[in-house]
């Protein structure tokens, strides 16, 4: 049968499944940076109802996140796992380095939005979770937990600000760079990789505060401070990576 051929299972199956759970996680982390933060911010830190939301909510959703990044990890390494797949792969066949490259940049990225979620988003949710189920139990606020949602936000905005770049290399790799930069030197390839991913590490370290702390006020903390300078800053840096394979891709 087709459906169980290993060409079918490969070349459409897994790619079938990546979309779909992909579509799922980036939904989620597009609700909770355009609809929940927002939305719970309107109940102030310790109101009753926003833990309650926290509680009922907010772990349903995160539950579901976590788990639809790594099954989109997964599909994506199955994916990878086709036969031949590396065999041609920034070899200097002119043919398919705009392909290599933006498929290749839409990967690291996808890899450290999914590892932002569990080391970092994940990892401070569920000090916030415990937090807010002690306090509705009538317990003392955990001091630490402001600290851990600051983090995890941080992260998630991040991610947001990552997810157009990615989304838009990984769709453009078979749409639009293996045609419009099909003749991209491979020089000129390893070298767009690069400046993507010195941009994409100088982000993630920011995020993670190590230009200056996570704490509100710090000016290389603008670009998270709001779920819409995060979206002007996903903006920026896609603007930035097209014009840099305009450049070193281009004919």
């Amino acid at each position: 049968m087709e459906l169980l051929s290993q060409d079918y299972l490969y070349n459409m199956g897994f790619r079938w499944l990546h979309i779909l759970v992909g579509i799922a996680w980036i939904g989620l982390l597009y609700y909770f940076n355009l609809v929940q933060v927002p939305g719970l911010a309107a109940y102030g830190d310790e109101g009753k109802a926003r833990n309650i939301t926290i509680d009922k909510i907010a772990r349903r959703a995160l539950w579901w996140f976590r788990w639809a990044a790594i099954a989109t990890l997964a599909t994506g390494l199955l994916i990878t796992g086709q036969k031949d797949y590396w065999n041609n792969f920034m070899n200097g066949s002119a043919s398919g380095n705009g392909h290599d490259v933006a498929i290749s940049v839409g990967m690291v990225l996808g890899i450290l939005m999914a590892a932002n979620v569990w080391m970092i988003i994940w990892k401070n949710q569920k000090v916030v979770l415990a937090n807010v189920v002690n306090v509705l139990g009538g317990g003392e606020a955990n001091a630490d937990a402001p600290t851990a949602g600051r983090k995890a936000l941080l992260a998630s905005r991040q991610n947001m600000i990552f997810s157009v770049s990615m989304l838009f290399f990984m769709v453009g790799s078979a749409h639009f760079y293996s045609g419009a930069f099909g003749d991209a030197t491979t020089s000129n390839a390893r070298l767009f990789f690069i400046i993507a991913i010195v941009i994409t590490a100088l982000l993630e370290l920011n995020a993670i505060g190590i230009f200056g702390g996570i704490k509100a006020g710090n000016k290389m903390l603008w670009m998270y401070e709001s779920h819409k300078n995060a979206l002007i800053t996903s903006g920026v840096l896609w603007l930035v990576l097209w014009i840099l394979s305009e450049v070193l891709l281009g004919k």
